[in-house]
């Protein structure tokens, strides 16, 4: 992971992280007497830090190291590549966070936390995010209130936006959710609005904000963008996908299938097993997974265990042939050309990582 200094500078002089720290002695551009001696008396605490509008970087081109760095969303992910180039710029605003990300193909479930408000829609075209079983991300916003999740498939690296925020927005009219994230199809240009007004205040907060301006320019982006989605969800129009999108049913069979994925974490993962844990037939499950993740169950099991197999490597695992009997691979040969395949490297190469 790559730290980006200019995320948290001030002007004078910055700082930069190293160590997990913030230390000073990063020095951007030329600024006046006034404002490095401003700089040199001010606290170095996360309280300075908070007063100061330039959004945070993030950088990853290391699937192992890959976080996120957004607030009050739960992500687990599963990678479907090998390298990636991956970018997150938070803007913290008083109330909510503005957040913008450039992906990478992936498989990921999401959950927002209680009593917080969220709403997305994405940055560039390109070929659609299955996002709660559909496959359409253009002129779409998509809103989640507290502990509403959501799941997403992204086969190419895309860019998208989502602004967080830290209470419930009741007020404005804005659709109701529930179990899940909702979507909508928008106005073109309520899109296009959305997306030239967050690269506008990531422009505007990345430049020296005098000190008694912060507070003001903060709330007066938020104002910003709560106007934006306003029009956004005022020009939304009624369509067939949406309400297939936005159904339930099949959404909390896929949410039970993943809770009992989750819960048997370092067991081997038999369908038959899961299907009587959460009550369906394998058909269903088999359904379920089709629609949410636009591959078979099969498939989808494999390739959850090779990952946490991983994972399990990278931690220090005993041994690679413990690991992969723990989670179900019992022909070696096929496990290490599937592990392969699928990460690049043998899997003896990634547990002597951890060593």
């Amino acid at each position: 992971m790559f730290f980006d200094a200019r995320a948290i500078t001030w002007p004078g002089d910055g700082y930069r992280r190293k160590g997990g720290k913030l230390h000073t002695g990063f020095l951007v551009g030329t600024h006046s007497a006034r404002w490095r001696h401003f700089s040199k008396k001010a606290s170095m605490n996360d309280n300075f830090l908070a007063t100061t509008l330039a959004p945070k970087i993030f950088r990853f081109d290391d699937v192992d190291q890959f976080r996120s760095s957004v607030r009050n969303l739960n992500v687990d992910f599963t990678p479907l590549v090998r390298k990636i180039s991956a970018e997150q710029t938070i803007l913290h605003l008083p109330g909510c966070d503005l957040n913008f990300t450039k992906s990478f193909p992936r498989i990921y479930d999401v959950q927002l936390r209680s009593n917080c408000t969220a709403v997305g829609f994405s940055m560039d075209d390109g070929v659609p995010i299955r996002f709660n079983g559909v496959e359409r991300d253009r002129s779409v916003i998509v809103i989640g209130r507290g502990g509403a999740a959501y799941n997403a498939v992204e086969k190419t690296p895309r860019q998208f936006a989502s602004i967080i925020f830290t209470s419930d927005i009741g007020d404005r009219g804005w659709p109701q959710t529930g179990l899940n994230f909702k979507m909508f199809e928008t106005s073109v240009s309520a899109q296009h609005s959305l997306r030239s007004l967050v690269l506008h205040a990531l422009s505007v907060t990345s430049q020296p904000v005098e000190p008694f301006e912060v507070s003001t320019t903060a709330a007066a982006i938020k104002e910003s963008l709560l106007a934006a989605i306003d029009a956004a969800f005022a020009d939304v129009v009624p369509t067939t996908w949406a309400s297939r999108a936005n159904s339930t049913r099949k959404f909390k069979v896929f949410m039970d299938l993943q809770a009992a994925l989750a819960s048997r974490v370092g067991s081997p993962i038999y369908s038959g097993e899961l299907a009587r844990q959460i009550g369906v037939p394998v058909r269903t499950m088999h359904d379920a997974v089709q629609r949410y993740r636009g591959m078979s169950l099969h498939r989808y099991l494999r390739l959850w265990r090779l990952w946490h197999v991983r994972r399990a490597l990278l931690a220090g695992a005993e041994s690679v042939k413990a690991c992969a009997l723990a989670f179900g691979f019992w022909h070696m040969g096929d496990f290490s050309k599937s592990y392969r395949l699928q990460f690049g490297e043998t899997p003896s190469e990634t547990l002597a990582k951890s060593r």
